[in-house]
């Protein structure tokens, strides 16, 4: 797992979630306006949202990764192998990674996502690959994501 969100498909990525059971797409738009890093779903249809964070300088500049906690059933951060663990909150899970591999360090807190929400967030997970796909096929394809 690389820890640079804008490099979106890369394998190393795909192989360390898919270890842990995920499929996952990056950069995905929720509903509530932000954007996820990178969104995974498992088999089971349980959600994970990862917030790569490349620095400690980078993760205290950023406060919004709470409000990415009501689409997913379990939150991580990503971060580099020299990052101080301890400034994670104990609630959030913790993957390691560096330009070769990702190790989880900890799950962190699972919640579980109200019925409407689980739909409405793996619906807008397979609407948003499903156009990744055909632009990928027909790069003339329309450009809009869901």
């Amino acid at each position: 797992m690389t820890l640079d969100p804008a490099a979106a498909s890369d394998p190393q990525d795909d192989e360390a979630l898919e270890q842990l059971g995920y499929a996952s797409l990056v950069e995905v738009p929720l509903a509530n306006g932000r954007r996820a890093d990178i969104l995974a779903l498992r088999r089971g249809g349980d959600l994970a949202i990862i917030e790569i964070k490349t620095s400690v300088a980078d993760f205290r500049a950023d406060r919004k990764w709470a409000e990415y906690r009501d689409f997913a059933d379990r939150f991580y951060f990503a971060v580099p192998t020299i990052f101080p663990a301890a400034l994670i909150p104990e609630e959030c899970g913790l993957i390691v990674a560096d330009a070769f591999s990702a190790s989880l360090i900890r799950d962190g807190n699972p919640r579980t996502l109200a019925p409407g929400r689980r739909r409405a967030v793996t619906l807008r997970f397979a609407l948003t690959a499903a156009a990744r796909l055909r632009r990928h096929i027909d790069p003339q394809a329309g450009l809009s994501e869901f």
